[in-house]
């Protein structure tokens, strides 16, 4: 996307996504008010989108032939397509790894080691490797709060407390995961790489963690020792989510990483008689289906933007943050600002990033903030705020889940305990003024010139390079 930031500035380009938001939260609220369980998701955010979409078309001037050109470059953008292929193959192998059982394994084996008496420090860490080994906090929401909350029953610990410490540990693995559809979005809307990404949200998340670890120890501990039923688990059905952490943080190719994790978690799920060869691609298949949502959502938003920025509504966005933006450092607040009014907005970390993406590359570019640092304060506000809006999918599935257990709460007990997504608010700000989370980029700098790292300069040149060999061919 260009930044042309002297062009055309409209407000009335922004209309579309103003429309997104009322359409998609206008009905949340219209059904939560009615008492509609899940009220905020029963509107497709794809049907929503595809309606603003057509508002984008029909403000847009020039034939239909022409806004549909305008549309298709958003779309097949290189930064889209890429978003929406690791979205496919991250489905595909959450999927297969929780149909071999390597879910329940890893929930039942984290469970297994931790004493009763460290419950609630036992579940965060739990959920916060799920998370990060998953991508998905709803699945790791799903898995660990049944089985934890029986245990926290029995032995007396505050259930709204253990539910918070779940929610928490799972919007770190959300925040951290590499194959999470949030650091995806993140990462390839401003065209920096995931593990770049991953040393500057690793400190910030990291400091967030071990001081909510302390507090849970010290305000967890049961009123009585109960101890926990056995659990079974293999060893070996843990091994590729393992796999995949691994050869991601080594610098592993993403598409290879997860290509790797769907085959292993395949082959472990064969070799030990959890699922067979039809039952292996099937779940492939379930995978990719399973997100079709992100999927269209991406597709659609990725070719408005474009319409949206055509029609000069980034650039009157920006110009309006001018006001508060003097430097570099109230940039980066503006960044957490949009993107947590954003998910506030569309109670969705993903839709929220995607919406803001393209702005935040703006203001980054505009005031020079490191993209792996927008890419940070993008997925770290996004999950603070989605951890802590009560009508989220994160809190409502985790009530509705202690409720299935006999255990009524609502979502707003679970707010005061979410120390996780309070603390990383705190230290996520601190961040900003405090620069104690930019080691990765101050060892590496940003080439402006070339938008890429500057360790990455030789290779981007090389690039482009071929591309005008490419284009000088097709032109003969």
């Amino acid at each position: 996307m260009e930044h042309n930031l002297n062009k055309k500035s409209s407000a009335l380009a922004l209309v579309p996504f103003l429309i997104f938001v009322v359409i998609y939260l206008g009905a949340g609220l219209i059904l939560q008010a009615q008492g509609v369980e899940m009220a905020f998701y029963q509107f497709p955010s794809v049907t929503a989108m595809f309606i603003a979409l057509l508002v984008a078309f029909a403000i847009t001037k020039g034939s239909l032939d022409e806004r549909f050109a305008i549309f298709a470059r958003g779309a097949a953008n290189i930064d889209v397509l890429t978003m929406l292929m690791i979205y496919l193959l991250a489905g595909a192998f959450s999927s297969v790894a929780a149909s071999m059982g390597g879910r329940d394994a890893t929930v039942n084996l984290g469970l297994s080691l931790v004493p009763v008496q460290f419950l609630a420090a036992g579940v965060f860490i739990i959920s916060a490797f799920m998370g990060t080994a998953t991508g998905t906090s709803m699945g790791t929401i799903g898995a660990i709060v049944p089985i934890a909350v029986g245990v926290a029953d029995k032995g007396g610990l505050s259930i709204p407390l253990l539910v918070g410490a779940c929610v928490g540990g799972a919007m770190f693995g959300d925040n951290l995961s590499m194959i999470s559809d949030t650091t995806i979005a993140a990462t390839r809307s401003q065209g920096c790489e995931m593990r770049d990404k991953f040393r500057v949200n690793f400190f910030i998340a990291l400091p967030a963690a071990l001081i909510t670890l302390v507090v849970l120890l010290i305000v967890g501990r049961p009123e009585t020792a109960v101890p926990m039923d056995e659990l079974q688990y293999s060893i070996i059905k843990v091994i590729p989510y393992l796999l995949v952490l691994l050869l991601a943080l080594i610098g592993m190719n993403v598409f290879l990483v997860l290509t790797i994790g769907i085959f292993a978690a395949g082959l472990v799920g064969i070799a030990t008689g959890s699922i067979d060869l039809f039952g292996f691609a099937q779940a492939i298949w379930s995978g990719f289906t399973g997100m079709n949502e992100v999927f269209f959502l991406t597709l659609f938003c990725g070719g408005m933007g474009e319409m949206v920025t055509h029609n000069g509504g980034i650039n009157w966005l920006i110009n309006s943050l001018r006001g508060m933006m003097k430097g570099n450092k109230s940039a980066q607040v503006g960044v957490a600002a949009l993107v947590s009014l954003a998910d506030c907005a569309t109670a969705n970390n993903t839709v929220a990033i995607v919406l803001s993406g393209s702005m935040a590359k703006e203001i980054s570019h505009e005031y020079k903030v490191d993209p792996r640092r927008t890419a940070s304060l993008l997925d770290v506000f996004s999950c603070v705020f989605q951890g802590i809006i009560p009508y989220g999918a994160q809190l409502l599935s985790a009530a509705s889940l202690t409720v299935a257990c006999g255990i009524n709460i609502n979502p707003t007990d679970i707010i005061p305990n979410l120390w996780y997504c309070w603390v990383l608010a705190i230290v996520g700000i601190a961040s900003i003024f405090i620069p104690f989370a930019d080691g990765a980029c101050k060892k590496d700098p940003w080439n402006w010139e070339y938008d890429v790292a500057e360790s990455g300069v030789t290779a981007k040149k090389a690039l482009l390079e071929a591309e005008k060999a490419i284009e000088k061919e097709h032109s003969v």
